[in-house]
């Protein structure tokens, strides 16, 4: 792991100095070289479940993400290059120098076997994701990334404070998982329903659940959109498997019938925040973050209910990284043709680029989860644990709250295609080859709707385990 960490900055700090762009290219190529043979390494070479390093182990969970992180990441590298032609060097260089170290730091934490590299590792996402999110140097990117420093800073020492009364609840000498876990049962319960709710509380921010989730809203706007596929999803799962780890930590404990109590309320708030805003937003990024909002919301009811849900919540993560990166993908694709993501401006995309638009539309009916979708599966399997628990309310909350989804992405997709353009806007000609590369991700999560390898099914069954 040292190696791999050491061998990614230092391709990265390359990137930052080159002097070509051609040359910071080929600083990318040889980055992915490594992730590709890091993932090469985790499935053929041994490594798996291995611990390097003394604070990292390649188990189940991290390998699974790690592998997802590579694909989704290659596919924002290729696009942030059509996506910024034209872009001076300095500019050019530093996002693709920032992009590669956000990826290196995303990877750490989902590896770590320790609370406190975890904290490490999703603090250094924090400077990163900053920078990425200044690139444009307007005061609307000023703003959101000051705003993006100040309450994830705020939010991971919120976590840093849970940290810390978790090991003092549990009396560990180290913060490795394993050894928290098994002091976890006999420890205070008033320090850890508190160590819980100030990691639950201070992840947010990185997770994009209630209450510190206006802090990625604001980031996916003012980033460059194939940037906000890799927030959105590598970043967002980056804060979903800390809070994971931590919730199996805790299972073993007299509190733990407390802890999935908080992640319900936390989901179905989560739930609600992004099915009403998704009706108040007039900027297609900030809209499917809202719908990132919305299903962590429904991930974070999984973990609530427990029993097969938090399997559901596991799979439901895994293809909403795969659906997301796509619309994302497909956006950046809509910004070069109109250069902006104004809802009621821009319109008649189906002209305009019919690949693009087969995407966006079948991305809706994939994000909303009608089938064949996997998230479909993962939904339902929720909803049926939820009707099996006798939850009825749950029940009426939850079809509520997706009719008001649903409605809300039918109505604003479907515009986005069909409606006609506004004010004498002069579009650009599309990159259909962008389109195509973004399709393919959504293919691979409509696979996943009909057919779940049984290797997959495996490893969930497996990291579901409490």
């Amino acid at each position: 792991m040292i190696y791999y960490l050491i061998a990614s900055i230092l391709i990265a700090v390359a990137a930052l100095f080159a002097r070509t762009k051609r040359a910071v290219l080929a600083a990318g190529i040889l980055f992915y070289a490594v992730q590709i043979a890091a993932a090469g390494l985790l499935l053929w070479g041994g490594l798996y479940d291995t611990t390097s390093a003394a604070f990292f182990t390649f188990d189940a969970l991290g390998t699974l993400f790690y592998l997802l992180l590579v694909v989704v990441s290659m596919y924002v590298f290729g696009h942030s290059e059509a996506y910024l032609q034209g872009e001076d060097l300095r500019s050019y260089r530093l996002y693709f120098a920032l992009l590669m170290l956000l990826t290196t730091a995303i990877a750490g934490a989902y590896f770590a076997n320790n609370l406190a590299v975890t904290w490490i590792f999703l603090e250094a996402t924090t400077l990163c994701s900053a920078g990425i999110i200044y690139h444009r140097r307007t005061a609307q990117a000023l703003e959101a990334a000051w705003k993006y420093v100040f309450v994830c800073s705020t939010g991971i020492a919120m976590a840093y404070l849970g940290i810390l009364l978790l090991a003092a609840a549990t009396k560990c000498e180290t913060l490795s998982y394993e050894a928290v876990t098994e002091a976890a049962s006999s420890g205070n319960p008033l320090y850890l329903k508190t160590a819980f709710l100030l990691i639950l509380s201070g992840y947010s921010c990185k997770l994009e659940l209630f209450p510190l989730y206006t802090v990625g809203i604001d980031a996916n706007f003012a980033a460059p959109a194939p940037a906000s596929a890799l927030i959105s999803t590598g970043l967002v799962n980056a804060g979903f498997l800390a809070l994971l780890r931590v919730y199996k930590l805790l299972a073993g404990t007299e509190v733990f019938p407390w802890v999935r109590s908080v992640l319900l309320i936390v989901g179905i708030l989560s739930l609600g925040v992004g099915a009403l805003f998704l009706r108040r937003t007039n900027n297609y990024k900030r809209f499917l973050s809202y719908s990132t909002v919305e299903n962590m919301g429904i991930a974070a009811i999984g973990l609530g209910i427990g029993g097969i849900g938090v399997w559901a919540a596991l799979f439901h993560v895994f293809c909403h990284t795969l659906v997301k990166s796509s619309l994302f993908l497909q956006m950046a694709v809509v910004r070069q043709v109109y250069d902006s993501y104004r809802i009621n401006r821009i319109g008649d995309y189906i002209r305009i680029n019919r690949v693009g638009a087969v995407g966006l539309l079948t991305g809706m009916v994939v994000l909303l989860a009608f089938p064949p979708s996997p998230l479909f599966v993962s939904e339902l399997m929720i909803l049926k644990q939820v009707i099996t628990d006798r939850n009825w309310w749950l029940v009426a909350g939850l079809l509520l709250l997706m009719c008001i989804v649903i409605y809300s992405f039918g109505s604003r997709l479907i515009r986005l295609c069909y409606q006609p353009n506004q004010d004498r806007l002069h579009p650009s000609k599309a990159h259909k080859a962008l389109s195509w590369s973004a399709l393919s991700l959504l293919a691979v999560a409509i696979v996943l709707g009909m057919w779940q390898p049984e290797l997959l099914q495996r490893i969930i069954t497996e990291i579901a385990a409490l």
